[in-house]
């Protein structure tokens, strides 16, 4: 699950970690305002209007239609009113939004870091993640911070360093004084940068993220340590444990059919492809968007209905596969072993009933518990549903059905 940055920053406040301070607003006028609330606060007529999407390089994207970025900076409160009003309610496009960019709702007013004063101020790049190849957490750090950390890790990778982290021992006051040493903090820097990096830790562990981004992390001109921004990712798994943060989601950021998937607890990612797809199983799913490349298709989507598929999983995953205009053909594949292969059938032409005239052709592939009833069940429906045995037969089909 993606946080919105205003959220991660409350968020890692509880844990003590310094950030740049900011207000959430939603219209131009609450901007304004807040403007005024963090000039009274630090006494800077300097703010930063940042647009609040689930999407990186917002520095570099422009609203569409115009040449507004999606993070600007402000010196007064007219500016800061003008830059929210042409953000709000439009579509920011970035490098990681594609083309059709992602609506901005909120933007957060923030409090100006670049101050001057007696020491220059640096950037630098910070984030903890899951190394799964070792099995241990890793915190990857560089002293070249900033918007281009794709390009320094692309150009200069050895200016990319990394720090494992053992389950058993957690992170270690020596990790953390190696991480600000190698950043090449010293004095009151360096000691703010080893209580950022064990507290930012904790957060990571304790919030139980996925990945945990601090790019900028930053010191200030008098040697404060601060994340200027954060990308927080949380396990979607875990959020048994956490039923406060579940609330913070944001569904107007989430393609909509995976948003009604998970209201039927099917597991469902959107592709670009033209061949939708139903199968019981993360392997056997990932099998058969394979076999559809090779067969000459891509797929639409990945969809596992699991292994408590009934007529009503199935019906819903059908609904949300023809929503795609781009599906030309529908590929069930469904090994019964927990699954039966007969309440399946049911749920195909449960749905065929419900929905009516289905346009693309449908191809239906079930192997193992109650097959023979499965395929018994479909082929007296009278529905125009093609049936294959071998998952060389279904292949063909998909063939013919995106060739035509």
């Amino acid at each position: 699950m993606n946080l919105h940055e205003y959220q991660a920053k409350e968020l890692l406040k509880k844990f003590n970690v310094p950030v740049q301070d900011g207000i959430p607003v939603d219209t131009a006028e609450k901007a304004e305002e807040a403007y005024k609330q963090l000039k009274v606060q630090y006494g800077n007529n300097f703010a930063v209007v940042k647009a609040q999407i689930h999407a990186g390089g917002r520095g570099k994207g422009k609203i569409q239609g115009s040449e507004q970025r999606g993070v600007a900076v402000g010196k007064s409160a007219e500016d800061i009113k003008t830059i929210a009003g042409n953000i709000i309610g439009r579509t920011l496009v970035t490098i990681q939004t594609g083309p059709a960019g992602k609506l901005v709702s909120k933007v957060l007013i923030a409090q100006d870091v670049y101050y001057p004063g007696a020491n220059p101020v640096k950037e630098f790049y910070l984030s903890v993640l899951l190394d799964r190849s070792k099995g241990q957490n890793v915190i990857m750090y560089s002293t070249e911070g900033g918007m281009d950390i794709e390009q320094v890790a692309h150009n200069t990778p050895d200016k990319i360093f990394k720090e494992w982290v053992h389950p058993s021992g957690g992170l270690l006051p020596f990790q953390a004084r190696k991480i600000a040493f190698n950043l090449g903090l010293s004095g009151e820097a360096f000691k703010n940068c080893v209580r950022f990096v064990t507290n930012l830790y904790k957060a990571y562990v304790d919030l139980d993220c996925s990945m945990l981004e601090i790019n900028p992390l930053f010191k200030t001109s008098d040697e404060k340590i601060i994340a200027v921004d954060c990308k927080m990712n949380l396990d979607d798994n875990a959020l048994m444990r956490h039923t406060d943060l579940e609330a913070l989601r944001d569904i107007s950021e989430e393609d909509p059919t995976e948003v009604e998937a998970h209201k039927y607890n099917l597991n469902f990612i959107k592709l670009d492809g033209n061949v939708g797809c139903m199968v019981n199983g993360a392997g056997l799913a990932m099998a058969t968007m394979d076999m559809i490349k090779l067969s000459g298709g891509e797929p639409a989507n990945f969809l596992d209905v699991g292994g408590t598929a009934n007529a009503q999983t199935v019906e819903a995953g059908f609904r949300i596969i023809l929503k795609d205009p781009k599906v030309k053909a529908i590929l069930i594949n469904i090994f019964g072993g927990i699954v039966r292969c007969d309440r399946v059938a049911q749920g195909v032409i449960d749905a065929y009933n419900s929905i009516g005239d289905i346009r693309v052709p449908i191809i239906v592939r079930l192997q193992g518990t109650n097959a023979e009833e499965a395929k018994r069940l479909i082929e007296e429906s009278g529905l125009k549903v093609q049936s294959a045995i071998l998952l060389s037969e279904a292949a063909s089909l998909v063939n013919k059905a995106v060739s035509a």
